[in-house]
């Protein structure tokens, strides 16, 4: 009679288990860097590697260089946007461990205060004659806008339940975010609200004038609305300058909120709350001051981003902050939950992965939400600190 021996593990499952030990255990920089060798690869084997083997001679490839660097402009100005909103996400739960679902709406809530902002400017002819004072304004009415609802927030729905357990302000959250979903739908319908065409043009004289019936015009370049025809890397590429403007905004902000958490005595204040709030009160920090802070940063950030996306997307809808809000909670989740650098890397690699992965895997684009969140269930298998979560556990270790 012959007896069964347990082998233990298949070399395969043994295998898998020691590749997820090796990504689990990388720092930042070894992810990273192994992530984008990864991508770059296959993007260059679907250009040029591709078409080589599998296509006859006469029939065009379907991905090439200027369509990849076009959809990587693309996904970085998108992805921008995400790292503003992830901001929001990351900030809370750095330092009160619950996730701020409420936070898309807050962004929501930017773009149509923005909206009724920039309207009034258009009707007055204040846009027209002074463009980038106008968007400024309006960005300052948005973030002021997304600030006073991120406070009411905190004060009506989050403090009372700050000791409660997890779960409860969990779904307090999603709560919130309906209740300002139909708020904003009750209070200005479901019909889109749109933002106007707006130009502002740079330049002007630079690139020479011409004469339109007789007389000499010299606009520039249109850092809004226009695309132009560019060569980058010897492939000509039809480009935004927008994506640009909202990629630079974007890192600017983010660089002010590092050097505001990492330089200022209340972003040491809001260091300590995140370590230890009952140490930090013993210590003289306000608590409920620094949480509120901390609120407001998050929700300036969402109500900029609110405005860029809308200069771009130009449609307003009590719903538009959810389907950005989970995205940028991706991203949060990506870089690392409660990580200020995780949440930027995480939002600009989510708009990336999301521009460039559906064209180089062969899918139509209306497929990105699924590499999204596709990418999220990969990285929870094997990286589920998020990408920089091996740094925030060391220095609480």
């Amino acid at each position: 009679m012959s007896e069964s021996v347990d082998s233990g593990p298949s070399e395969s499952t043994r295998s898998r288990s020691a590749v997820r030990t090796w990504l689990t255990n990388q720092n930042a920089t070894v992810f990273i860097a192994a992530v984008l060798v990864i991508l770059f690869l296959w993007v260059f084997f679907v250009i040029e590697i591709e078409p080589r083997l599998f296509l006859e001679e006469g029939e065009r490839a379907r991905y090439a260089w200027d369509t990849f660097i076009s959809q990587f402009i693309i996904g970085l100005a998108q992805g921008s946007i995400y790292a503003l909103i992830a901001l929001g996400y990351t900030l809370v739960y750095g330092i009160l461990f619950m996730i701020n679902f409420a936070h898309g709406e807050v962004f929501m809530a930017g773009a149509y205060i923005g909206f009724f902002a920039i309207n009034a400017a258009e009707q007055s002819g204040f846009l027209e004659s002074q463009t980038l004072l106008a968007i400024l304004l309006t960005m300052g009415v948005a973030v002021l806008g997304s600030v006073i609802i991120a406070i009411l927030l905190e004060r009506i729905a989050y403090r009372p339940l700050r000791n409660a357990p997890r779960l409860v302000p969990l779904i307090t959250a999603i709560g919130a975010s309906i209740t300002l979903q139909q708020l904003f739908l009750r209070l200005f319908g479901s019909s889109p609200r749109t933002y106007p065409r707006i130009s502002l043009f740079v330049g002007q004289g630079m690139w020479g004038c011409e004469d339109a019936d007789g007389t000499t015009v010299c606009q520039g370049i249109d850092l809004i609305s226009q695309s132009y025809d560019v060569i980058i890397f010897n492939q000509e590429v039809r480009i935004r300058p927008f994506f640009f403007v909202i990629l630079f905004v974007s890192l600017l902000l983010m660089s002010a909120l590092w050097f505001f958490i990492q330089r200022t005595k209340t972003g040491k204040a809001m260091r300590a709350v995140a370590e230890d709030k009952d140490t930090a009160s013993l210590m003289g920090i306000n608590v409920d001051r620094t949480i509120v802070i901390t609120f407001i940063l998050g929700a300036a950030l969402a109500g900029a981003g609110a405005v860029l996306f809308a200069l771009y997307n130009r449609q307003v809808t009590p719903f538009m902050g959810f389907i950005p809000g989970i995205k940028a909670f991706t991203a949060a989740v990506l870089g690392g939950i409660g990580n200020v650098p995780g949440a930027v890397f995480g939002g600009l690699f989510l708009g990336v992965a999301e521009s460039v992965l559906p064209s180089a895997l062969g899918l139509p684009n209306q497929l990105k939400d699924v590499v999204a969140f596709g990418l999220l269930i990969v990285f929870m298998i094997f990286r589920p600190t998020g990408i920089f979560g091996e740094v925030l556990s060391k220095k609480k270790a």
